[in-house]
């Protein structure tokens, strides 16, 4: 006799899937169990996340970008403050610009902005992104000031600016 067909193993079988199916046969969270864990939204975890860190774009055109670029070695040690840069505005919550912007760059500048979720925010890095430099004199295409076509929450001055002074700007931002 095959031990699959007795009515014993039938039962056993239809009691294993009906203590399954059945969520009132399932055990209870106790009130231990409750204070150790946290239930939240995705949502919710992903902007806790998000809260203490920035992820920068850079939009660089000329040298000020240079001196960004070096708060990525070692000496300056760019990771220690969370920053991790990103390729898509779509992934980033800070756009750094530094250079001139001219006309004919002002709708993509315009677009990545508006490409980036919210929270948003923005630094102008430099003498030719904040003012438009030496270039706005002589240019008719140079736009004076990023701050023209989209919303700057922090400013760094200087032709360039040192590393130093982009980090305190990062630091105060957060």
């Amino acid at each position: 006799m095959n031990p699959e067909n007795t009515p014993n193993a039938a039962t056993l079988e239809q009691q294993q899937k009906e203590k399954i199916l059945n969520p009132a046969s399932r055990t209870q969270v106790t009130q231990e169990l409750s204070e150790n864990v946290v239930l939240t939204t995705v949502d919710d975890l992903y902007n806790w996340a998000r809260l203490s860190s920035l992820w920068p774009l850079m939009y660089g055109t000329a040298c000020c970008f240079i001196e960004f670029a070096a708060m990525i070695g070692s000496r300056f040690d760019f990771d220690r403050f969370g920053l991790v840069p990103r390729a898509s505005p779509r992934q980033a919550d800070l756009i750094i610009t530094s250079g001139t912007i001219t006309m004919k760059m002002a709708p993509a500048v315009v677009r990545l902005y508006e490409e980036m979720p919210d929270p948003k925010y923005v630094i102008a890095m430099g003498a030719c992104t904040i003012t438009g430099g030496m270039f706005s004199v002589d240019s008719p295409t140079a736009i004076r000031g990023v701050d023209k076509i989209i919303p700057v929450d922090v400013y760094i001055p200087g032709c360039p600016p040192r590393p130093e002074a982009i980090m305190d700007a990062i630091v105060k931002l957060r």
